[in-house]
């Protein structure tokens, strides 16, 4: 089935092709042999100029889409190749501000190294920001077109400000090529039911690592839709933390590295990370989530009518128990903002 529908794109593809090409050359004819009927002289310049635009449109087409050619990686650090790989990532990579030696001409491994480590900050820097937003996009926005495009535009950022932090002269063609190799290694890209595990673990130790209810004041009420909306944004922050961090260490290569270690460091990191963003959001997602109860609750006890003439016993005791209510949320609404 899969050969068969392969085989049919490609011969529609084809087909598409060969009637726009035809539809084109028909054109270009009609107009030269209408301004040849004007001036012998007129179609035969227009014939060359419209082939020279085209050849100039494909070369600037494959300068701006060709991919660098870059050294084969050395195996290790005493590799043949080392120098001429160093002497290839110095070029291309920008001099970091706080590079303690920022005037050296001769970028040796040494020094190559020590960039790297400042931009390899940077670049965590940068991961964590950009995470954080995606935890409230995933908390808020989960399952939702807005939210999937959010988070998805997020990430997409994130790993071209990691690519431009690591080269001063940016290609397309390579920037594709990065993104197209991250997401091969983001869970469920390929799925693996024997790699969820080892994913899903540090989402479910940043959950059950804080006291979920003591953080609300509904308590138990509350705790299963907080808790829904946090593994939410926990997953998406996870997965914007495990892009990032995956691609700063395959902006930084130096040697031949496992791929799978790549990614089992990059989750241990990601893991870490997490932890560090749930610590921060989750009290002003934990007090948003409360206020908002609060208020939803107070405008639902305000539809309740008091009791009129005639009323029965069951509408005193609502209405006196919504007044309560009442009273006890404002009172406890004003605390905290004199806390605050």
């Amino acid at each position: 089935m899969k050969r068969k529908a392969q085989l049919f794109l490609y011969t529609l593809l084809t087909a598409v092709i060969f009637v726009t090409v035809v539809i084109i050359v028909n054109q270009f004819y009609t107009a030269t042999k209408l301004l040849s009927s004007l001036h012998p002289y007129a179609g035969i310049f227009f014939l060359l100029f419209s082939i020279s635009v085209f050849f100039v449109a494909a070369y600037t087409a494959i300068r701006l889409f060709s991919v660098p050619k870059v050294p084969g990686l050395p195996e290790h650090e005493n590799a043949k190749g080392m120098e001429l790989y160093t002497s290839y990532v110095a070029g291309r990579m920008p001099v970091h501000p706080m590079h303690p030696d920022i005037s050296k001409k001769q970028q040796d491994q040494r020094w190559v190294r020590t960039n790297l480590k400042f931009l390899e900050v940077d670049s965590l820097n940068i991961t964590k920001q950009i995470a954080t937003k995606n935890f409230f996009v995933g908390a808020f926005a989960q399952n939702t077109s807005y939210g999937t495009t959010t988070s998805l535009w997020n990430n997409i950022k994130l790993i071209w400000n990691i690519y431009t932090i690591h080269n001063t002269d940016q290609h397309p063609g390579e920037f594709i090529a990065l993104v197209r190799s991250i997401y091969t290694c983001l869970p469920l890209s390929d799925f693996k039911k024997e790699d969820i595990p080892a994913h899903i673990k540090p989402i479910i130790q940043s959950a059950f690592s804080n006291t979920l209810s003591s953080l609300l004041p509904g308590g138990n009420l509350l705790t299963p839709f907080f808790l829904n909306l946090f593994l939410a944004g926990a997953t998406n922050t996870y997965l914007t933390c495990l892009a990032g961090i995956i691609t700063t260490h395959q902006c930084q290569l130096m040697t031949e590295k496992d791929r799978k270690a790549i990614i089992q460091q990059s989750m241990f990191e990601a893991s870490f990370m997490l932890k560090e963003i749930v610590r921060e959001c989750n009290p002003i997602l934990s007090v948003t989530i409360s206020k908002a109860v609060k208020n939803a609750g107070i405008d639902s006890l305000d539809t309740i009518q008091p009791p009129s003439t005639g009323s029965g016993v069951a509408q005193d005791i609502v209405s006196h128990l919504a007044s309560s209510l009442k009273q006890i949320i404002r009172e406890s609404i004003s605390t905290q903002k004199n806390e605050e």
